[in-house]
């Protein structure tokens, strides 16, 4: 396995669990800490449930039952996630780090500090190629999946044969304390670019914004703008309480194959997609839980089962296929707008949240169209 993320991590920890010889090689020396991907949704704590890892997850996590969409004072309406009729109603929000740890412990041994910088086959089996604190270094395997993220996408295609898709959009983020600990998420759709807001445990918040002038990449300059941006939102507490902010673009990447022979590909290696929506972990998590049990049985047969694999594969890329074009909503839906077509996505957003169709988006929202939801 390559890559130590969340997604490795839960497959690891599955094919463990199911007798499954793995070893983990992950190119960072520690943990990663920090707060990035933070929501876990309902069909990926459903898939986790029999093995323990929904109970850990939720002990730590917030339960956001209810998304807002607002424009300045106005309410536009309500995402209601409490009136879907699933397993685990809510989404669960935590920080990235606190997934990884429910993850851990109950998996194989991570190799850490060690790059694998390459992927061979030999015969019916894999080599895999690596490099650490020893030296350099050559693993027979069975089978290898990748699962490192966009970072190690070469390991599997060739340069130029992926398409990636970049947007010009730019956003600013940071997660912060609050005076008043409310679960609900909020998003704020103004003239000048959407700012959402996301519950985190111990009474913080992270907050994502259009980023008007994101040339100016200075720490300081990010941080400013993010202050500036809450308080024109009635969030001057939240502004004061900043100590820092990031910034990131986005870029859509979906493959067409994720498995060629005994090599696997899975999470944002296979498919990248827009944080604004928060499903690109989950596609990941999806994978893993999803693929996990194909593996042991691979292994155990001595032979991989093709069809449930090319299935497996179909249903993993129209699920990515179809959060990517979410996820391309999502991002255009929150750029800045004129008067006029500003008053209309307003007035389109209003009638799309009320009753019947505010169900349809709370199911889409809720990754209720994934296929192994």
């Amino acid at each position: 396995m390559v890559g130590a993320g969340p997604v490795g991590l839960l497959l690891g920890r599955e094919l463990h669990r199911r007798g499954v010889d793995t070893e983990i090689l992950e190119r960072r020396g520690d943990p990663g800490g920090g707060s990035r991907a933070i929501g876990v949704h309902a069909p990926v704590l459903a898939a986790l449930e029999a093995s323990g890892i929904t109970e850990r997850l939720l002990a730590s996590a917030v339960r956001v039952r209810r998304g807002e969409a607002r424009s300045g004072s106005r309410l536009l309406g309500s995402v209601r996630f409490d009136r879907l009729r699933i397993r685990f109603p809510f989404v669960a929000t935590l920080p990235q780090s606190a997934t990884e740890a429910a993850l851990t412990g109950d998996g194989p041994i991570v190799r850490r500090g060690t790059a694998v910088t390459g992927v061979r086959r030999d015969g019916d089996r894999m080599r895999v190629l690596s490099r650490g604190a020893d030296g350099e270094r050559e693993t027979p395997a069975r089978i290898v999946v990748v699962a490192s993220g966009s970072a190690g996408r070469e390991l599997a295609y060739r340069p130029g044969a992926v398409r990636v898709r970049s947007y010009a959009d730019r956003y600013l983020m940071a997660d912060t304390a609050v005076a008043v600990d409310d679960p609900t998420a909020i998003v704020r759709l103004e003239r000048g670019g959407v700012l959402e807001s996301f519950p985190l445990p111990g009474a913080r918040r992270r907050y994502v914004a259009w980023d008007a002038h994101p040339d100016d990449d200075r720490t300081g300059a990010r941080l400013d703008r993010l202050r500036r941006v809450l308080s024109g939102a009635g969030e001057g507490d939240a502004a004061s309480r900043l100590v820092s902010a990031s910034g990131f673009r986005v870029r859509r990447v979906v493959v067409a194959r994720m498995r060629r022979g005994a090599l696997v590909v899975v999470g944002d290696a296979a498919h990248e997609v827009s944080p604004i929506g928060g499903q690109g972990m989950n596609l990941g998590l999806l994978d893993a839980a999803t693929l996990a049990p194909l593996l042991a049985a691979w292994v155990r047969a001595g032979a991989p089962p093709e069809q449930a694999l090319a299935r497996w594969e179909r249903r993993r890329v129209a699920s990515a296929r179809t959060a990517a074009a979410l996820a391309s909503m999502n991002t255009a839906l929150g750029r800045p707008l004129g008067p006029r077509a500003d008053a209309a996505r307003r007035a389109a957003l209003r009638a799309v949240l009320a009753p019947p169709t505010g169900m349809l988006f709370a199911h889409a929202y809720a990754m209720g169209l994934d296929r192994d939801a």
